[in-house]
């Protein structure tokens, strides 16, 4: 008789499940000023990777003119690299800093 093996979480699955979340420390995602990006390239980034409402996003936007920087996510620190790494790909200079 043979049996089956158990079934093992699958490659990219949460093995930490919403509970393990609430643990994790909380890493910001910073996203310097630029002289390159226009501003309403900025606030389409954070649209579109964060899904700030319009108003959010441009208020982040003018933090970062204004103050040279805004923290735009509080997050994990897995899916803050993540977000740091997809603003690259967009070409905003972003970096991680413990909350």
């Amino acid at each position: 008789m043979t049996t089956a093996p158990q079934r093992t979480h699958e490659v990219g699955e949460d093995t930490l499940g919403e509970a393990g979340r609430e643990d994790l420390p909380l890493w910001n995602v910073v996203v310097w000023n630029d002289p390159v990006n226009l501003m309403s390239y900025v606030v389409w980034v954070f649209r579109k990777l964060f899904g700030h409402p319009v108003e959010e996003a441009t208020k982040l936007m003018l933090d970062v003119h204004n103050a040279g920087r805004a923290v735009v996510a509080s997050e994990p620190r897995e899916q803050a690299e993540l977000n740091a790494y997809r603003l690259h790909h967009h070409g905003l200079w972003a970096t991680l800093e413990r909350s």
